[in-house]
């Protein structure tokens, strides 16, 4: 009992740096896990634990560098703009409370949406098998299409496509690692380091006002209860997509949408778990991972995921308000530069260990796609092609 105890205390500590240092991915965490587990005399539902408690606090931590720094993941990147101007107006904290607001929220909704996946799921997902790639095909072009640059998303889309089936199709050793290191963090993070971060006081205000009306609250709730479950069970879409597909079915404004994109990032996540156990499918790297721990989940390990679930998501959103009030009283006194670079030596040292020579090349063609992305004003989502496009190959070929 103590070692499972110890195992959620460690998971949420490793999701909270992993959420406040951009760039360190917990798939990187859970490879490195991984690796060790095959020496190791623990029980599987030891790591599965650490995992899943890293996973869920992770969604909660990880929009703290997105508002101060604006130095996102793949996750967090549609939060940049109306949490940095939350920011600017020294409202930061607000906005990640209000980021944390809807992870708390999604953990209700995914254990209502527990039992629909596990006796449903089965069989949409044997209903719509064959036709998963051409659901795909129109998410990707329902996404590009809304973009101001269409040639240079579609351009975007169609090389970072094709640098993930190479990545996948090569003996490249961890092959994620490199590729999402690359596309989502070392381009956004050399990036930054010819910005100087904005000096700005920032105001913390008790959580009794902030706050957002009932009715807002509860559509913004529903608006995620609808786009997170469909992007939790199809390969190659996340977070982000859902974000988009769940401003398109309800308008939200900056405040509400901060709240939907937290909510949506945790449901996406916990989800991922629950569609393990449904189908044997993971659709995130964490689940994978447990996948690989444990090849056939039971329901007792479903049971014990999602008590995880929950105890790490209330320890998470309490941790995630005091680390959000710690980082707006300290941002002006942080050398960004510093630890940015800090954070890409990690990252290239960890490719260096954990990858190979095949690796390495691939984290730095994904830097600098990542890089041109960034810099032509195109958003982000559309490098998620690096996942979409050797899904949408492998159902059409399989």
């Amino acid at each position: 009992m103590i070692e499972l105890v110890i195992a959620l205390v460690l998971g949420i500590l490793a999701g909270s740096i992993t959420g406040l240092i951009p760039g360190i991915h917990i798939n990187l965490v859970a490879s490195l896990l991984l690796f060790s587990f095959t020496s190791s005399t623990f029980s599987p539902i030891i790591f599965v634990i650490f995992i899943v408690a890293m996973s869920i606090t992770h969604t909660f931590i990880d929009f703290i560098p997105s508002v101060f720094l604006g130095a996102p993941d793949e996750d967090t990147f549609l939060s940049i703009l109306p949490g940095h101007q939350l920011f600017k107006e020294g409202r930061g904290h607000e906005a990640v409370v209000l980021t944390l607001y809807g992870s708390l929220v999604a953990i209700p909704i995914i254990l209502l949406m527990t039992p629909i996946f596990i006796y449903f799921l089965p069989i949409i997902f044997t209903a719509i098998k064959t036709i998963i790639p051409y659901i795909l095909i129109f998410i990707s072009f329902f996404l590009i299409f809304r973009e101001e640059k269409f040639l240079t998303s579609i351009i975007i889309f169609l090389l970072a496509g094709i640098l993930g089936f190479l990545t996948f199709s090569l003996p490249v050793k961890e092959p994620l690692m490199p590729l999402l290191s690359g596309l989502f963090g070392l381009s956004g993070l050399i990036i930054s380091l010819k910005d100087n971060p904005l000096k700005i006081k920032q105001k913390i205000s008790p959580l009794k006002k902030i706050k957002i009306p009932k009715l807002d609250f509860f559509k913004t709730a529903l608006t995620a209860s609808i786009a997170a479950p469909l992007c939790s069970f199809l390969p190659g879409i996340g977070s982000g997509h859902a974000a988009v597909i769940g401003s398109e079915i309800s308008k939200q404004d900056n405040r509400r949408f901060l709240v939907l994109v937290g909510a949506i990032n945790t449901i996406v996540m916990g989800l991922s778990f629950v569609t393990l156990y449904a189908i044997g499918k993971g659709r995130t790297g964490s689940a994978a991972a447990v996948n690989l721990l444990i090849p056939t989940l039971t329901f007792p390990n479903l049971s014990i995921i999602l008590i995880t679930i929950i105890i790490s998501g209330i320890l998470a959103f309490i941790l995630g308000i005091n680390l959000s009030k710690f980082t707006a009283n300290s941002i002006n006194k942080i050398n960004y530069r510093y630890l940015t670079i800090f954070v890409i030596f990690i990252i290239i040292i960890f490719n260096l260990i954990f990858s190979n020579l095949l690796g390495i090349l691939i984290l730095l063609t994904a830097t600098a796609l990542g890089i041109f992305t960034i810099s032509s004003g195109s958003r982000r989502i559309n490098m998620m092609g690096c996942l979409l496009i050797p899904s949408i190959m492998y159902y059409l070929i399989f």
